[in-house]
């Protein structure tokens, strides 16, 4: 171990250390005084020592030394030094240890417990310590007081902590500093009615008001609102003589920045400088952020390059409120500049910058990035506060990442930091968007339980989920709950309770909640009124759609491209393109230029009506108008052109889309072969797909899916089969939708056997089939009168684990119905039903045609029931069947029934339905049936005239002797032949003609 240094040799080292500092080589002598050891120093050199690294602020070198025993000034300067270093529990041990301690010592410390706020708490009680020692005070030692009781918000204790010292004769009188501490705390308080109290209480005492305490009375002011008190304030600041300062006009501008009059702020600012008042960084600093908040970016940019140029260069506050402004203005790629800068300058970063570009990167859906900026900033030995973790957790739900975003908020509780509304709303929201609507009620019940009352920004995600995932009742529970809490809605609320009524068809109660909205007060904007309009066009209510429009142009809400774009889209959805057009020259007459949203509304519209030539011309217009077409405005013109068979048009359109940068995509793909499917020209198909590819397709399971679909669409197995083939050549393995498009294809093309065969390539590639396969292979069995093998396939679903579905069982019924099997049939939909299935109207159509058929009208009228209490409303076909058995039956009652019910609920029967009741009730010995059936079924629309001819008069060719204007048109038109066929063979039958209300009312007719 190496001897002590020798005195001489710690005496050089005092003295070298002495003359860095006086050379301010700072680095240098912070190097020479840690060698030295703490003692080995001589007193006389370390009395002018420690004084001096204290006063260079090398704070953490004069801690190193003890103080010089009987010596104030080593005990103040070491006292001093950590309180800069914030270490205040050593001070107040030196303190208290120390016994040459004086008013100076304690004012430090009591200085420096002020500075750190809530420590300033501990100033009373210091007092009361040097009564007890005999250390006299001053008015430093009470304005050190002071302060520290106003900084930690307990203005009235300082208050009267001050009239104690005086009465007591502590201190003669309270000085400007100690008056402007009280004015200071009661301002920052918000207290302005006490503030002005005690100046006015100052100047009565003949203390004058000094520029600190107007300077305190000015910000006071403005941050309650009151900026014109404030103006009145600064013009009796220069009536009482004060010339304004630097941070007087400083104050002015930043308020006038906060509340965007960006013009006041710089009328201020050249005030100040013709004043000869120089603004300091702080000045420039509020003007950059003004220029920010009104998105002057470029104007804010030169005025932070000009700032080092006049003398004010940029600090760590005004590098983050641009970096802050940038990244909430969705510029963080400038943001990032900046930091880069910030870093290269030496400039210090706080925890304010790094939260900003958390911020902005979470936006931005840049997690990984979000993460990174929060690992530097522990690096740099931040440590992060609420907001910090709220910007984390809030990134982490954008990103989807919600399990991540809990975690977080255990850490956060932790490390004992309290999550706020805002964090809680973070969570809240991501767990709604994931629809996880239970865990998020339970966020909002622990959120109440901590005494954290949701907001209207919590309830609002809420409110909006209930409605997309469970209903409007339970939707408007949580509404009511938000308004049990006092909490008023916002517009966003407004908005998600109009769009979930509409959307459930209550557009009457959504309309009424708008006008409640509008009636209180609440400004709606344009997304609101949107929402409505939209809503009211959808529903068919034209004319109150348009009344919700003129409102929104009364409340000087002009509007916008949006709102045109709704009523261009919802009267092209009604079909009305004139109208359409109308309101789109409305839009440019008014000054507003189209979009891209307006004009594929339009193309679409007239693409929907065949119109083609309308929509290219559309296209062409919005060439004009400078609107780029996207991939949308092309994919609906060349599935439209190819649909009515403009070919080379379409072709034309592909080559133009992909001229314009625009690869066809997997959905262009499917649009186009459809279409070429429905123009009746499959033989495109292929020749389409190939030019795709060409035009830079990719090449993918969907795009080849699709061919393969639309191949076996049109029939064409083969060649479906061959691209089955081209996809294992690209290594595009077939996946089970490849697989069941050609397993129906070959049914649809009657090839049963090699549906089956596809189905056993199926399983030797290795792709498991699914419910929708075992589903097409029973509907091609139903189809083809094969429905007896159906138990082979319920076993291969049986192998492979997958249950019948609705439709599997709907399939079954109806095919057994159909082989007149009714003892299978009756015991799969006892199945059905037993498993909680709803049958089809087709399957119950099916089973009633099967009863019908062999006369048991009974059961089949049991099923009829049935259906109508399970809920399946029965169809026009229903009432065909069960009236065609019935009128086997020659049950006119039944018939009769059945037949008002049909009326009732607006159905017509078929051709087969009168033909089977003519041949039924046209017979000998039914005439009076006849005649009551037909006057039940046709009353209010035609009469019934009942003709009774002899064997001599032949009952057909009067018939065709009628005008032929006179028969309708309708099914009854050709039975009407049958009945006087069959009339014509029997004598004195009854033959029932049908016809038009003219003939009842014209005598000459009969």
């Amino acid at each position: 171990m190496a001897p002590p240094p020798k005195p001489l040799h710690a005496s050089f080292l005092c003295s070298l250390a002495l003359a860095l500092l006086r050379a301010g080589r700072l680095s240098a002598a912070s190097h020479v005084a840690a060698a030295l050891p703490a003692a080995s120093p001589p007193a006389a050199l370390l009395r002018r020592l420690i004084p001096a690294l204290a006063s260079s602020g090398l704070a953490a070198a004069a801690v190193r030394f003890r103080p010089v025993p009987g010596d104030p000034l080593t005990i103040n300067s070491i006292l001093r030094s950590h309180c800069a270093l914030r270490s205040l529990g050593p001070a107040l041990a030196l303190l208290r240890s120390s016994g040459s301690v004086d008013t100076v010592s304690y004012n430090v410390v009591i200085s420096g417990l002020a500075e750190h706020g809530h420590h300033g708490v501990l100033a009373p009680a210091l007092l009361a310590e040097m009564c007890k020692r005999g250390v006299p005070f001053d008015t430093v030692t009470v304005n050190a007081a002071l302060v520290g009781l106003c900084r930690n918000g307990q203005v009235e204790g300082a208050a009267a902590l001050a009239e104690m010292m005086v009465r007591g004769g502590g201190i003669e009188r309270l000085d400007v500093v100690g008056w402007n501490a009280l004015i200071d705390g009661y301002c920052k308080a918000g207290d302005m009615a006490a503030a002005l109290g005690t100046a006015e209480r100052m100047r009565r005492q003949g203390v004058g008001v000094d520029v600190v305490g107007y300077n305190s009375l000015i910000a006071g002011l403005c941050r309650a609102g009151e900026v014109n008190a404030a103006r009145d304030m600064l013009d009796t600041m220069k009536a009482d003589g004060v010339e304004p300062n630097v941070v007087t006009y400083t104050t002015f501008i930043a308020e006038c920045c906060k509340r965007k009059a960006i013009d006041d702020a710089f009328s201020l600012y050249e005030e100040m400088v013709r004043m000869g008042v120089l603004p300091d960084v702080v000045t420039l600093s509020a003007l950059v952020d003004g220029l920010c908040r009104v998105g002057r970016f470029s104007e804010a940019y030169a005025l932070f390059r000009e700032m080092e140029k006049i003398g004010a260069a940029p600090n760590h506050v005004t590098y983050c409120m641009l970096i802050d402004s940038l990244a909430k203005a969705q510029r963080g790629t400038e943001s990032l500049g900046l930091l880069g800068e910030v870093v290269s300058r030496g400039v210090v970063m706080d925890l304010v910058m790094y939260t900003a570009l958390m911020d902005w990167l979470g936006k931005e859906g840049k997690i990984d990035e979000v993460k990174d900026m929060l690992r530097c900033a522990l690096a740099d030995n931040h440590t992060p506060n609420g907001i910090t973790y709220t910007v984390l957790i809030d990134a982490l739900c954008k990103a989807g990442n919600v399990d991540g975003a809990e975690q977080a908020l255990l850490e956060m509780e932790d490390k004992s930091i309290s999550p706020n509304v805002v964090t809680f709303s973070s969570i809240i929201n991501g767990l709604v968007k994931q629809g996880l609507l239970g865990k998020a009620t339970d966020y909002m019940r622990k959120m109440k339980e901590r005494g954290i009352d949701p907001n209207v920004v919590t309830y609002g995600p809420v409110i909006d989920g209930f409605f997309k995932c469970q209903g409007q009742e339970a939707a408007l529970d949580v509404y009511h709950e938000m308004l049990c809490d006092g909490v008023e809605a916002n517009k966003f609320v407004v908005d998600s309770l109009v769009n979930g009524l509409r959307k459930n068809g209550k557009i009457e109660e959504a309309e009424a909640f708008f006008r409640d909205m509008n009636e209180r007060g609440m400004l709606l904007d344009h997304v609101n009124y949107t929402t409505l309009i939209d809503g009211l066009f959808k529903t068919g209510n034209m004319a109150a759609a348009f009344k919700v429009g003129q409102e929104l142009t009364e409340r000087n809400l002009l509007p916008d491209a949006v709102v045109y774009n709704v009523f261009v889209n919802c009267l092209c959805m009604l079909g009305k393109s004139k109208e359409a057009e109308s309101f789109l020259k409305e839009m440019q007459n008014t000054g507003l230029k189209p979009d891209q949203v307006t004009y594929n509304t339009m193309i679409a519209a007239q693409c929907r009506e065949g119109k083609t030539a309308k929509a290219l011309k559309l296209l062409n217009g919005m060439k004009r108008s400078s609107i780029k077409p996207n991939l949308i405005t092309y994919n609906t013109l060349i599935a439209a052109l190819f649909e009515s068979g403009a070919v080379e048009k379409a072709k034309y359109c592909l080559n133009e889309m992909s001229s314009s940068g625009f690869s066809p995509t997997s959905l262009t793909h499917r649009r186009v072969l459809e279409a070429c499917s429905q123009s009746g020209r499959p033989a495109l198909i292929l020749e389409i797909h190939e030019w795709m590819m060409g035009a830079g397709l990719c090449a993918d399971i969907t795009v080849y899916n699709t061919l393969v679909r639309v191949l076996c669409y049109h029939g064409m197995t083969r060649k479906a089969a061959a691209v089955l083939e081209e996809m294992s050549g690209r290594g595009i393995a077939p996946d089970t939708i490849t697989f069941n498009a050609l397993i129906l294809g070959h049914f649809k093309s009657s090839h049963v056997d090699n549906a089956f065969a596809t189905y056993y390539q199926m399983l030797h590639h290795e792709v498991s089939p699914n419910v929708a396969t075992f589903n097409t292979i029973l509907g091609g069995l139903e189809s083809a009168g094969r429905i007896g093998e159906a138990n082979k396939v319920l076993n291969e679903m049986k192998k492979s684990g997958i249950e019948p579905s609705n439709l599997t069982y709907d399939i079954l019924v109806t095919g057994y119905a159909k082989q007149n099997n009714k003892v299978e049939a009756m015991r799969l939909y006892c199945e059905m039903v037993g498993k909680g299935f709803l049958p089809k109207v087709s399957t119950y159509n099916a089973l009633i045609s099967d009863f019908a058929k062999v006369g048991m009208m009974s059961q089949a009228k049991e099923l009829l029931n049935e259906m109508e209490k399970r809920g399946v409303l029965p169809t026009s076909c229903t009432y065909d069947i069960l009236v065609s058995g019935w009128s086997k039956l020659r049950n006119g009652n039944e018939v009769r029934k059945f037949l008002k019910d049909m009326k009732e609920k607006g159905f017509s029967p078929s051709k087969g339905t009168i033909n089977s009741i003519c041949r039924a009730f046209s017979k000998p010995g039914m005439n009076w049936e006849a005649r009551r059936l037909l006057k039940k079924l046709y009353q209010g629309a035609y009469c019934c005239s009942v003709l009774s001819f002899r064997s001599s008069q032949h009952p057909v060719k009067r018939y065709r002797k009628l005008p032929a204007e006179i028969i309708p048109e309708s099914p009854l038109t050709a039975s009407l032949h049958a009945l006087c066929a069959a009339a014509a063979s029997v004598v004195g039958v009854v033959l029932v003609i049908s016809l038009n209300l003219l003939l009842q009312d014209d005598p000459s007719n009969e």
